[in-house]
């Protein structure tokens, strides 16, 4: 122990082997140290023991605490040798992986269907403005008929390719282009999962897309048009999309109709794009989607965001298939007339399937006080109705 600044007392407990220090010297540090231990500010005459060192003894040491070596310590947490058994532990990882299995699905679906919708967002804007600054939307390719020696009709056509590589890969970033007998070599898939979770075959041309884009026996003269069934190809993109096109190289202008008309005259090109190439889901409303460009001149580019089928089943008037949509989602609406459009030559990847009877749906365009467009599922002809009359309503979202 250290008293005032003096010497320690050093020494074994219990010793009993000679000190260097003679009777007197050693009774005045015995006297000392019994002075320093019952006074804390006492101070030892270094002099005296300079060379005197006394045992130490039980009664002269005392720990910080007060107590003596032979004292016992107080056990302040008397559980001894706590800790978690196997079983504990491994019930508590069975718990984590449980909960792990059930949340991490979730939450990796969540942050993927936010990236796709970042990336359709940017992928509509890079096209929009690519489109923008094409000279022209129409006459690209060859697509003619030609008869062999013996009396086989076949069709040259380059129209989707050539429109890839003389027309958008001009004014968009391309690292690769396919023809429609190769379209996997751009990360197509062969197969798609449509919005109501049918499987199809990927689309290689017109037809197979939607076949009343190339026929319309049904109707009169008035909607008298010209199209053969080109075939598709595919490009990627330097952002990692797959994309396959379909083309129409004679499209038309708008040219202010105000009574009804076949809208597949004014389809310029149509895309299904894929986000993230073959690696999957392949649904459409997740990695993968679509877009159409309308009108030879003054064209316009729609991309139907996540359209859904909630409501297609209810007929109401115009006014009640807005409020219909919004009872849906406050982010649904009802389509405008060229998203309509574009659904109506994509309406293979909504159901599976292409509407062969009258199926006619609002559009959110108002022509006047009475009458609003609407569009056509199984015909394609856009037309105008009183907006009182009950139609089918179709729902996307903003």
């Amino acid at each position: 122990m250290q008293g005032g600044g003096g010497p320690l007392l050093t020494g074994t407990i219990g010793e009993s082997k000679a000190y260097n220090c003679d009777s007197e010297q050693r009774e005045r540090a015995e006297a000392q140290s019994e002075n320093v231990k019952h006074n804390s500010h006492a101070e030892l005459d270094s002099g005296s023991v300079q060379h005197c060192v006394l045992p130490v003894t039980p009664d002269r040491f005392r720990n910080k605490f007060g107590m003596t070596p032979a004292e016992p310590v107080l056990q302040l947490n008397p559980i001894k040798n706590a800790a978690f058994t196997m079983a504990e532990i491994l019930l508590s990882l069975t718990i984590i992986g449980v909960v792990a299995a059930i949340t991490l699905p979730s939450l990796t679906g969540n942050i993927n269907e936010r990236t796709w919708n970042t990336q359709r967002k940017a992928l509509y804007a890079r096209f929009s403005q690519a489109i923008a600054l094409m000279p022209a939307l129409n006459g690209y390719g060859t697509l003619r008929e030609s008869t062999d020696s013996a009396g086989s009709t076949s069709i040259e056509d380059t129209a989707a390719e050539t429109f890839i590589t003389s027309g958008l890969a001009k004014v968009l970033k391309i690292n690769n282009i396919c023809d429609s007998e190769h379209i996997e070599d751009c990360g197509i898939t062969s197969k798609l999962t449509t919005l109501n979770g049918s499987i199809i075959s990927t689309p290689t041309k017109m037809s197979e897309l939607n076949m009343k884009m190339i026929d319309n026996s049904w109707a009169d003269s008035r909607f008298s048009y010209a199209q053969l069934d080109t075939k598709a190809a595919a490009f990627e993109t330097a952002n990692g999309e797959s994309i396959i096109a379909f083309y129409n190289p004679n499209c038309q202008s708008l040219m202010g109709e105000s009574t009804a008309y076949m809208v597949q005259p004014k389809i310029c090109a149509n895309f299904i794009f894929d986000m993230n190439g073959n690696k999957g889901p392949n649904t459409v409303g997740k990695d993968i989607g679509f877009m159409t460009v309308l009108y030879s001149t003054d064209s316009a580019v729609v991309a139907p965001d996540v359209p859904v089928q909630k409501a297609a089943s209810r007929s109401a008037t115009q006014q009640e298939a807005i409020g219909i949509c919004k009872e849906q989602d406050a982010e649904y609406r009802i389509p405008s007339q060229d998203e309509l459009a574009s659904m109506f030559v994509n309406q293979l990847l909504l159901n599976g399937a292409v509407a062969s009877t009258g199926t006619d749906y609002w559009s959110s365009i108002i022509y006047n006080s009475t009458t609003g467009w609407t569009q056509g599922f199984a015909s394609g002809t856009r037309a105008l109705h009183g907006r009182e009359e009950k139609m089918t309503v179709h729902c996307v979202k903003r």
